[in-house]
């Protein structure tokens, strides 16, 4: 009698493929609406620049896509921290792209409304930090958007926002779930994205950093 087959993965995370882009165009829209979400020949275009880096999270059997994230390769030196989503990521198009970088910039994820709360996010992260071992690269960077600070807006600035959620002082959906992912806060970008009214346009620019391999000591 052959012994059961373990728990089947509720998604599978791997590079997304052409017959994906359907779900991806879907899931876009879902997320950031039709005019701000990306289009068919932008992520062709993704696809065809850097592939290992555009992710999804998918379904076992049918594999329809539940969650997608969106990465390039930058150079730290080259982009200050208050460079926005539009000059960090060439509009959307990724042709900032860089191969010879030191970033994994993550220029955005998704998870589709139906799938949230399993854990398909972190998932996606969990597959950038492989990227960024795998590429031998620096660090993950991004623009955590602070959605709750609207609320807030009239009293305090971004930056104090941003630290009163780093001290635990308040929780943020975005900022906090990225924080508790081992990300660090380095600054504010007060003019990150315009069209995220939530966050009044502002992103706290965050980086997660692999653990440093322990040296081996020689025998004495």
């Amino acid at each position: 009698m052959t012994s059961p087959a373990g728990p089947r993965p509720e998604v599978e995370v791997r590079p997304a493929r052409s017959r994906d882009l359907l779900d991806l165009v879907e899931l876009s829209r879902e997320i950031w609406g039709t005019l701000e979400g990306w289009k068919a020949p932008e992520l062709i275009h993704h696809q065809e620049l850097f592939p290992e880096g555009q992710l999804v999270a998918a379904e076992p059997d049918g594999e329809r896509v539940l969650g997608m994230a969106v990465s390039l390769i930058l150079h730290s030196d080259v982009w200050p921290l208050t460079a926005s989503w539009d000059e960090l990521t060439g509009h959307g198009r990724l042709d900032t792209h860089t191969p010879g970088g030191d970033l994994l910039y993550a220029a955005g994820v998704a998870v589709h409304p139906d799938a949230q709360g399993r854990g398909i996010g972190s998932q996606l992260y969990r597959a950038r930090e492989r990227l960024v071992k795998t590429w031998g690269l620096r660090a993950i960077r991004a623009g955590a958007r602070i959605p709750g600070y609207h609320r807030v807006a009239s009293e305090v600035t971004p930056e104090a926002y941003v630290e009163s959620v780093v001290r635990g002082e308040r929780t943020d959906p975005t900022l906090s779930f990225q924080l508790a992912m081992g990300f660090e806060v380095l600054g504010v970008a007060r003019n990150y994205l315009e069209i995220d009214l939530e966050s009044m346009g502002a992103a706290a620019i965050v980086e997660w950093r692999p653990s440093p391999v322990p040296s081996q000591s020689s025998p004495s």
